[in-house]
């Protein structure tokens, strides 16, 4: 070390004060020294309790919220196949419905037609029963 660090770290130590003496100690009534001993045995703590509850705790609610996805996963699945099957009959349905209409539109077309040919005429005026009344109503009004 140079002489001027010597200085310096001589420098930035802290003084020591002188020591005071302190009072001797003495014994209070009622204290450890009527007792007839200045030191009392105390047990030391107990050790950590067992952590085998905490860990079939833990061991319990993994299976059980696995139970539990197992079931979810089954329910939607199911769900799943059911909708895929209603789909599936939606669309039949839908399909016999459209086939329905395309021969109810050519039974249309072809009814006047077929009308004629058995001899029937387009009625010019024609009479009609009321359900309500009972009534036989003329024309096309009521």
């Amino acid at each position: 070390m140079s002489a001027v660090n010597a200085t310096t770290a001589r420098a930035a130590r802290p003084v020591e004060q002188p020591r005071t003496r302190r009072a001797p100690l003495t014994a209070i009534s009622g204290g450890a020294a009527q007792r007839g001993r200045r030191l009392d045995i105390v047990r030391a703590p107990l050790h950590a309790k067992s952590r085998v509850p905490f860990f079939v705790l833990c061991a319990t609610l993994m299976i059980v919220s696995l139970v539990a996805v197992l079931v979810l996963n089954t329910t939607l699945a199911r769900g799943s196949y059911e909708m895929a099957q209603l789909q599936s009959d939606v669309a039949q349905t839908a399909q016999d419905v459209q086939g329905l209409q395309e021969d109810l539109r050519a039974a249309e077309t072809g009814l006047p037609d077929k009308a004629r040919s058995l001899g029937m005429v387009p009625a010019e005026n024609p009479t009609m029963v009321s359900i309500r009344t009972g009534k036989v109503v003329k024309g096309a009004n009521q």
